[in-house]
């Protein structure tokens, strides 16, 4: 496994970030904690949850599955770069009610304790804002960043699903108040949705964040969807938004094209759109969600793989970027 640096921080983590939104929903305890060991023996280092993975009435049990694999001891936790998030609603009565969701002082503070109880831990390395709360002043979110880091029980602040302006504000604010501000966004990037680059990854490098891209693999079209398909092995790309995006004509032709380049290089495709976002400015690591040992395996092989400049250029035909702003809708 391969390591850098966490944005402007001197905190080093995995190329490669474990996701587990699917532990509890779609993968049971046993087998979530048979991957996470899997991957710290890979040297995955960095694993991403959320307070509100589990989804609905199980909202919660990711960050509980994390908990219960932590409690077995034997350096799990020390070993782990640990980041969660903050800002779905986590009201467990049924019924709506304020400040049980967002980011308003009181609403963090509740949310870091009840985190720290599930996930059986003392701090979280980096505590993310899983959405923009276009309601709560950023002074507000930072005062009480500032009260929890003194506190011990986060280390780091991130941000996910925030455009540019968001993260200046953020960091222009934070550098008011003498605060280290955001080191992190997590963002929809890959291959075939690259729009992150014209905004929000200038803005990451500029002011010092890591990016860590979400969805990869752009919910399994990236991943051999056609052939994937042909051979009758698609699971879960034979549904949602990769089957819906490949019964559009246009995208169809575009994964072919993709699809055919790679198996003239014989490579993965999956392998392979993960290397492309790993050979991208300012990526710290893209979270990959295996189901499998298989899945894990190659997901690491991605660490590895060099793409040719030639094979680069192609890829960029196929899936032309926007550019950065201004020049990608003005002049």
């Amino acid at each position: 496994m391969k390591y850098t640096q966490l944005g402007r921080t001197g905190l080093k983590v995995s190329r490669l970030v474990l996701g587990t939104m699917n532990f509890g929903p779609q993968t049971g305890e046993s087998d979530s904690h048979a991957i996470m060991d899997a991957a710290h023996g890979a040297g995955i280092n960095f694993f991403d949850t959320a307070n509100v993975y589990g989804w609905g009435e199980n909202k919660g049990r990711t960050e509980s599955i994390l908990g219960t694999w932590f409690a077995k001891g034997g350096g799990r936790r020390e070993k782990t770069v640990l980041a969660t998030k903050v800002y779905g609603n986590m009201g467990t009565d049924g019924e709506p009610w304020p400040n049980q969701d967002r980011l308003s002082a009181l609403n963090i503070r509740r949310a870091v304790d009840a985190s720290l109880k599930r996930l059986q831990t003392d701090y979280i390395d980096l505590y993310q804002f899983h959405h923009v709360d276009r309601a709560t002043p950023w002074e507000e979110i930072w005062q009480a960043v500032d009260v929890l880091v003194q506190q011990g029980k986060i280390l780091y602040a991130g941000s996910s699903n925030h455009a540019g302006w968001h993260i200046a504000r953020a960091n222009e604010t934070a550098a008011r108040r003498g605060t280290y501000g955001l080191v992190s966004e997590q963002c929809l990037y890959n291959l075939a949705e690259r729009r992150a680059e014209m905004e929000v990854v200038p803005a990451a490098q500029a002011y010092g964040l890591g990016v860590i891209p979400w969805s990869p693999l752009h919910g399994g079209l990236l991943g051999g969807a056609i052939r994937k398909a042909e051979q009758g092995e698609a699971g879960r790309t034979a549904s949602g938004r990769s089957a819906d995006a490949l019964s559009n004509t246009k995208v169809r032709e575009q994964i072919q094209r993709y699809e055919d380049l790679l198996a003239e290089h014989g490579l993965e495709p999956g392998e392979t759109a993960l290397a492309w976002l790993l050979t991208r400015p300012g990526v710290t690591g893209p979270i990959v969600g295996p189901r499998t040992a298989e899945q894990l395996r190659s997901a690491v092989r991605a660490v590895e793989l060099e793409l040719s400049d030639e094979l680069l250029a192609s890829l960029d035909e196929i899936f032309p970027g926007p550019g950065p702003s201004p020049e990608a809708f003005a002049w």
